[in-house]
């Protein structure tokens, strides 16, 4: 039987969840980067793809922060999905000013940061909803 957290532990398992969801959306994004890198190095693809390479595994990212986030939840699974979006966008966009990639707000960055929030909450009505 799985245990449920208590209305008092709520808030703070809700967070750790969020940010359980954050590690595991790292993980995927890490390892589905270094996949693409190798095929890049060893096979003809091109870089051309690249963009578009890098938002649909950051939208899978996000969506599975936010279902991890929000499973288990009592309510508010949008809330905890949209949390857990802006938390991989904002650490996103920080390793990116930190490695010199441009600014913080430029058109990319703020796109990419509206795709994680969306993919967030998508992701986290899809596990507040999986979860019960």
């Amino acid at each position: 039987m799985k245990n449920k957290i208590t209305a008092e532990e709520e808030p703070r398992g809700r967070l750790l969840a969020v940010a359980g969801g954050v590690a595991i959306a790292y993980a995927i994004t890490c390892a589905a980067f270094i996949a693409y890198a190798a095929l890049l190095t060893y096979t003809n693809l091109t870089e051309e793809k690249a963009p578009l390479v890098v938002t649909l595994v950051s939208l899978f990212s996000v969506i599975t922060a936010g279902f991890d986030a929000a499973r288990g939840a009592r309510r508010r699974g949008w809330l905890w999905g949209l949390i857990a979006g802006a938390l991989y966008a904002a650490a996103l966009t920080l390793l990116g000013v930190w490695l010199g990639r441009g600014g913080a707000f430029d058109a990319r960055s703020l796109s990419l940061f509206a795709l994680c929030l969306a993919g967030g909450g998508l992701g986290g009505v899809i596990g507040i909803n999986r979860g019960k």
